[in-house]
């Protein structure tokens, strides 16, 4: 079980969301992706809990709820998807500007 915790305070600690939502439950992980090239937080968290219940308690109660200054968006996480993006560009032909193989 996890849930997504979004608009969170570049200030905030995996240790204050522990207790935030140890109110609610058993937290069993919480994750705070950091930005690879400054090293700061990037502004969301997740949260797992124990429990279905325990989980949706702290969903209801802590979605739109503000804390440290900004009103938290709370929900259950999302699947993470494939990331496999190929570059872009290429196909169709359109991007071809070679005229002298063109016959008109």
């Amino acid at each position: 079980m996890s849930i997504y915790v979004g608009n969170l305070s570049y200030e905030v600690t995996s240790e204050d969301l522990n207790e935030v939502f140890a109110e609610y439950g058993t937290v069993s992980r919480v994750q705070v992706p950091m930005d690879r090239e400054t090293g700061k937080m990037r502004g969301f968290a997740f949260v797992e809990m124990a429990s279905e219940a325990e989980e949706a308690a702290a969903i209801a109660a802590l979605d739109g709820a503000e804390w440290m200054g900004r009103d938290l968006k709370v929900n259950k996480a999302k699947p993470r998807e494939n990331n496999n993006r190929r570059p872009s560009g290429g196909g169709g032909g359109w991007g071809d500007n070679d005229r002298s193989s063109r016959r008109y």
